[in-house]
């Protein structure tokens, strides 16, 4: 991926995003994507994605453990066509219903059958793919986080963003590498899911089992990188920061009581991350929460 290519995906997707703005929070600063009409990140890259279509009249299909998803039905609605999106069954009840109420039909499967199961549709159809991460389009959507947060913080000293499949950081790391080459980008984590972290120490990719990454309650964070966005972080990723479980929660109910911002757990994981930086930009990629889980976390004390 080049700079032009986010350039040219921040024109495309101007319209119909929030520009999120840059806000104080302790010694660092948050980039509250949480705020966007999905509540996530990735309606960048799907906006995009859909948009570069040559052909789209019969459809498109996505994966996703939630927030692709609703960034998919989104930009499915605004262009006029259907969209069918397949879910894991671990995938929390408030992702499904609200891609529902977008209008997307749901499909869902296990774990490790959601791939497959769209691949399937996509041959039964004629439908368009437009995966959650594995894709140039969707990773230059996601880069224009990269370009807003230079644009509003010139001398920013590093920016904490979470890694799962890897688009983000893929996007967010190019276009700051490219404008700003000693900027620090640094991944984030749940230790339960840390594949990307083991695969830089040993320099190449490490496949962790599906079912042990599922274990962290940073649900879409259970992906794993792909041969695309594994070129980029192991370019220009320059640390990883993992995160146990008590600290991502502990992040989610700081941002409600501090910044009063609502975040799903996976979208605290760079704010968890940020404490043990001391500072910088962290990327709140989602707020998509359930609130059952949002009530305990604020009544722990």
């Amino acid at each position: 991926m080049t700079l032009d290519d986010v350039c040219a995906a921040a024109t495309v997707i101007a319209p119909h995003v929030v520009r999120t703005p840059l806000l104080p929070f302790g010694a660092g600063w948050l980039k509250p994507e949480s705020l966007q009409p999905i509540g996530a990140f990735k309606l960048r890259g799907a906006l995009n994605a859909l948009a570069r279509l040559e052909n789209r009249s019969n459809g498109v299909v996505a994966y996703s453990s939630g927030n692709h998803a609703q960034a998919v039905a989104f930009a499915a609605r605004l262009h006029g066509v259907p969209a069918a999106i397949v879910m894991p069954d671990n995938t929390p009840a408030v992702k499904i219903e609200a891609t529902k109420a977008l209008g997307a039909e749901v499909f869902i499967v296990g774990i490790t059958e959601r791939v497959e199961r769209a691949q399937a549709l996509v041959a039964e159809r004629g439908a368009a793919l437009i995966p959650p991460f594995d894709h140039p389009d969707v990773i230059a959507g996601q880069g224009t986080i990269g370009l807003e947060i230079l644009e509003d913080l010139p001398d920013v000293g590093s920016v904490v963003v979470p890694m799962s499949g890897g688009g983000l950081i893929s996007g967010v790391a190019t276009a700051i590498k490219a404008l700003r080459p000693d900027v620090r980008v640094i991944g984030a984590e749940p230790a339960l899911a840390a594949d990307i972290a083991d695969s830089l120490r040993k320099g190449s990719v490490v496949r962790w089992d599906p079912n042990e990454r599922a274990r962290t309650v940073a649900d879409a964070l259970r992906d794993e990188p792909s041969e695309l966005t594994w070129a980029h972080i192991s370019e220009f990723v320059d640390d990883v920061i993992t995160v146990t479980e008590d600290e991502i929660l502990a992040a989610v109910a700081d941002l409600a009581r501090r910044a009063r911002l609502v975040a799903e757990p996976s979208g605290a994981v760079a704010v968890a991350a940020q404490a043990k930086v001391g500072g910088g930009v962290a990327i709140v990629s989602g707020g998509n929460v359930d609130p059952a889980l949002l009530a305990s976390v604020l009544t722990r004390g």
